[in-house]
């Protein structure tokens, strides 16, 4: 018997036990998928002569770091893309998207949005929101249309194949990211390309990938994309880079882009790595089984609240193809003691008491429940959400599974502890 380190009520531990027995066969295909996955990655690093010199870093304008291009070729592979940007002066996965998005557009081009609104970081990059005259891509005569989501849910293909003739880059956001639509898996990503390329074949498909690395078998190339995009600091970092973003795909379009990130006609010659090269490369080789272990962290909170009787995006035996889940909490109290109870299970800034607030950018207060070792690295294990209906909290990361599932655990504990939820 396993000593109950955080004295969890016997009710909330048979609960869990339960629910954790219901997801062994979700867990199995989960472990199968980060196996395979794990050896793509060994073999990059293998087939790239990953040597000790690589995770050296550089200083001055680093001009021949070895480690930084090693890096570039390894993301590359493992993606399936031609070339790859790694970079660790990407500030967050926005900085990264915004690059290619300039990298790739030029004046009097269209940009389509296939999956609706994209995510609100971006909305002023384009040039939606927000004072003109700033520098967004609508300041610079790029064009803007977007095809809803049929119901908010799903991708339109009548409206892709209408709007995409015009358009040089179709832009799909992969993660359900803050709404309640379901993410979308490679399967689908391959039918909204396939319908862009059917009346546009020289379209340039861009990925936000953030959230979805490693989550399926293939990554967004593999069908057709021709660009993806992510943040270090979510899955491919695999909770040990501590900052930086990625771009990987066709490599002219990757060349465009890193002009874009330093300058015209050095590109990826320049930038020095610093000492981040060892993080980056480390991370990598661990994502694979990182992104397990929030996975099954996932799929244990829906499967434990499923059986509470509360409604989660996805449902615990749906496919995954991102780490992120919403459980419907029903009211301000319990959303508010789930996200409290999370940052007690968190292994940085446990005795933090979160509270909701006006969160620039946001029209509700927002509660946000993150104890990581970096900051708003979403790779590990956080809670966070606008306080509206339907009181939804977003549940993302957790680098190991056991304190992944404690930490769940005690949020439940809290909601349990107030007279929040009752177990038969």
């Amino acid at each position: 018997m396993i000593e109950n380190i955080f004295n969890i009520d016997d009710k909330i531990l048979n609960h869990a036990t339960e629910a954790e027995k219901e997801c062994a066969d979700i867990f199995q295909e989960i472990d199968k998928i980060a196996e395979y996955n794990g050896q793509k990655v060994l073999k990059a690093f293998i087939d790239n002569r990953v040597s000790e010199a690589c995770l050296k870093g550089t200083t001055g304008y680093g001009y021949g770091d070895l480690g930084r291009d090693t890096t570039d070729k390894v993301f590359a592979q493992a993606f399936g893309g031609e070339d790859a940007i790694v970079r660790h002066t990407f500030v967050n996965g926005t900085h990264a998207l915004s690059t290619a998005l300039f990298g790739v557009l030029r004046t009097g081009d269209t940009m389509l949005a296939m999956t609706g609104k994209p995510y609100d970081t971006l909305e002023e990059v384009i040039g939606i929101r927000g004072d003109a005259g700033k520098g967004s891509l609508r300041d610079f005569g790029v064009k803007y249309l977007q095809a809803d989501l049929v119901d908010e849910m799903y991708p339109d293909y009548d409206k892709i194949a209408k709007l995409a003739k015009s358009a040089k880059v179709g832009y799909i956001q992969r993660s359900r990211g803050y709404s309640l639509r379901p993410s979308l898996c490679i399967d689908v990503i391959d039918k909204m390309i396939k319908t862009a390329r059917e009346v546009n074949p020289d379209i340039i498909i861009m990925v936000d990938n953030c959230y979805g690395e490693f989550v399926e078998e293939k990554e967004p190339l593999a069908v057709g994309a021709d660009l993806i995009i992510g943040s270090l600091i979510k899955n491919p970092g695999g909770a040990i880079a501590s900052t930086g973003g990625y771009i990987c795909g066709r490599a002219d379009l990757v060349e465009s882009c890193a002009d874009r990130l330093t300058c015209v006609g050095m590109g990826k010659e320049v930038g020095c790595s610093l000492n981040q090269n060892r993080e980056m490369l480390l991370g990598f080789f661990l994502a694979p089984q990182t992104v397990a272990n929030a996975l099954k962290t996932s799929v244990f909170a829906c499967r434990f609240f499923e059986k509470l009787g509360y409604k989660t995006l996805p449902e615990s035996s749906e496919k995954r193809t991102d780490i992120i889940a919403s459980i419907l909490l029903e009211n301000e109290q319990n959303l508010t003691a789930f996200c409290q109870g999370i940052q007690k299970g968190s292994p940085v800034d446990a005795y933090v008491t979160p509270e909701a607030w006006d969160m620039p950018g946001y029209d509700s207060k927002v509660i946000m429940a993150a104890g990581a070792f970096t900051m708003g690295a979403s790779i590990e294990l956080s809670a966070d959400a606008p306080i509206r209906p339907p009181y939804a909290a977003w549940l993302q990361g957790g680098i190991t599974y056991p304190t992944g599932k404690i930490g769940v655990m005690i949020a439940a504990q809290e909601m349990y502890s107030r007279g929040l939820i009752e177990f038969k």
